[in-house]
């Protein structure tokens, strides 16, 4: 679905018609001259949805936290639209992720690796002498004992925690300006809790050494950590200044709320059932379920559908669709069914009236679908700006 469509009304007025889909963000009607912002805004009753939240919530969970590649499209090559700070949906979307991720490395401890240093060695030699630098700061200035080398040494200020470090010192000054969704004391925590690991990391970092970093699959997270760190520094224009500004210049961007909703169903999921949730279980080419749920009291195909007609309706292609992946043989032999039994359907959606905050104790099986037999509907209220 494209982000939004501009079209002229000919059977009316010949004016021009804007529709958005289920994305937020801002981008170019017509490049320097008609910018669009589309907020986080569900229903009519204009509340906006705090997606920040509903994304700091999701990325609790560690196996989450590597979900989030799809989740925006930043436009670099078009030219920047100039927004106020509340307007910048952007910059918390990559500070929570980046964040979430660090936490998950911290607590796993950071990589160690060797890494070249140099040093005005004093009375002897290691590794490479460094000729030019022993003349210079040596010899020309009588120091006969001394010799500039170059070695390795194992430890943790390696390239890549020291990009970690720099992007981690634009968090810092971001934070206390970051207020509007009330999320400061959640985020400075976090924040809190990362720092310490880093205090024997430098920030400096030529960001051109890090273009072939290669990563330990035990730090697989280190691959999107640094991938958020270099977009950080991008997105403030590598100037420390640029975090603290009223008013800031953006690349056009958009967040897609649906793959967002669907993380934090997700989340929702895992509080309850942990690791009994599989998310975007694949049965070859073409078939990706959102979610299977492989529970003692639930044996369920569950999709999250980020539309709020199903608060007082349906979409039978929807329902067609999940019924379809409750057929999949791999499905059966997932939840451990016969052919000729049935498998249960769920669909997930947003109701800000009747949805449930959490699934902790909720009743999956409570609202069957009208003319279908063992597809049932969930409600899950979003968290909302007050």
């Amino acid at each position: 679905m494209p982000c939004y469509t501009f079209n002229k009304d000919v059977t009316e007025t010949g004016n021009y018609v804007l529709k958005t889909g289920y994305f937020i963000g801002v981008d170019w009607i017509e490049s320097k001259k008609l910018g669009l912002y589309v907020a986080p805004k569900l229903n009519a009753e204009n509340k906006e949805v705090d997606f920040i939240r509903m994304l700091f919530a999701s990325l609790r969970h560690a196996d989450v936290a590597k979900e989030v590649e799809e989740l925006f499209e930043i436009k670099w090559s078009e030219p920047d639209i100039e927004i106020t700070q509340q307007q910048d949906l952007l910059t918390p979307v990559l500070v929570v992720e980046f964040l979430s991720l660090l936490k998950v490395i911290v607590q796993k401890g950071l990589k160690m690796s060797y890494y070249k240093i140099q040093k005005n060695l004093n009375s002897r030699v290691k590794g490479k002498i460094l000729v030019g630098k022993s003349i210079k700061h040596n010899l020309l200035q009588n120091k006969m004992l001394k010799t500039y080398c170059q070695y390795d040494i194992f430890g943790l200020d390696n390239k890549e925690n020291r990009l970690l470090k720099k992007a981690l010192k634009f968090v810092k000054s971001y934070l206390p300006k970051y207020s509007q969704l009330n999320l400061n004391k959640d985020l400075q925590n976090t924040f809190n809790f990362i720092n310490p690991a880093f205090a024997k990391v430098s920030g400096d970092i030529d960001l051109n050494e890090i273009k072939d970093s290669k990563t330990n699959p035990f730090y697989k997270e280190y691959k999107t950590a640094i991938r958020l760190a270099k977009l950080i520094l991008k997105r403030f224009g590598y100037n420390l200044s640029n975090t603290i500004k009223d008013k800031i210049k953006t690349p056009p961007f958009w967040i897609d709320m649906s793959k967002l909703f669907e993380l934090y169903s997700l989340g929702l999921l895992k509080d309850r059932f942990k690791q009994q949730v599989k998310f975007q279980f694949k049965v070859g080419r073409g078939n990706e379920l959102d979610f299977l749920l492989n529970a003692e009291d639930y044996k369920m195909v569950v999709d999250a559908k980020y539309k709020t007609k199903y608060e007082d309706g349906i979409d039978h292609k929807d329902l067609r669709q999940v019924s379809g992946y409750a057929r999949l043989k791999k499905v059966y032999e997932h939840l451990g069914k016969e052919q000729g039994q049935v498998i249960d359907c769920l669909i997930i959606y947003p109701d800000q009236h009747h949805g449930h905050e959490d699934l902790m104790k909720v009743e999956l099986k409570d609202n069957e679908v009208n003319n279908y037999y063992d597809i049932y509907k969930l409600a899950v209220k979003l968290p909302c700006l007050s």
